[in-house]
């Protein structure tokens, strides 16, 4: 892959991410709160209404994935044929900025401080629609930050981020996470 196309990507990518951080941040400000939760973030509604309020909306699929994202059968990971990840959401918007975001709230013991699952094609359905690339599934937490998803807690460390690297992003099962958090651990470089 060309130099420019990462760095294209990585660029959106970290634009998209600093909107996330600053939204969580003014959330839970604006609810003169602690964490996600105490400000409200308790629920798919109020997921989707704190999506809805925060970012700039030009369209919305609902429950659909498609059009907001390309049908599951053309993403796939680096190094494995299509159809072999897709997004499942309970909601999917399209941003003013082209991103697309599948969200859906997170509940329970199972997720840790997780409270959100934001899969995000920072180009929306336009290829490579590849994890790693131009989708990344992210994780909201509890006390803001966004971070690796498959992490436990936020900040992940250096030495979860790269694990779930080797185990997800670059293996060939079905999970992709672990991608974001590779990037995380280098400076906001796509080395792989």
């Amino acid at each position: 892959m060309q130099n420019y196309q990462r760095q294209s990507y990585l660029t959106q990518l970290h634009k998209v991410y600093n909107e996330l951080m600053q939204a969580t941040e003014r959330y839970m400000t604006d609810n003169n709160a602690v964490n996600m939760k105490e400000a409200g973030l308790s629920s798919d509604a109020a997921l989707d209404n704190f999506i809805k309020s925060n970012f700039k909306i030009v369209q919305d699929c609902g429950a659909k994935s498609t059009p907001c994202f390309a049908p599951n059968s053309q993403y796939r990971k680096i190094n494995t044929s299509p159809g072999t990840v897709g997004t499942g959401q309970k909601g999917f918007v399209t941003l003013a900025s082209g991103a697309s975001f599948g969200y859906g709230y997170l509940n329970g013991a199972v997720y840790g401080e997780k409270v959100a699952i934001i899969d995000m094609d920072i180009n929306g359905p336009k290829g490579p629609n590849i994890a790693g690339r131009d989708v990344f599934i992210l994780g909201v937490f509890n006390n803001g930050m966004i971070e690796e998803y498959g992490a436990i807690s936020a900040p992940a460390s250096a030495e979860e981020r790269d694990k779930l690297y080797n185990d997800n992003c670059i293996s060939t099962n079905t999970n992709w996470t672990g991608c974001f958090g590779k990037i995380l651990n280098d400076n906001w470089q796509m080395t792989y």
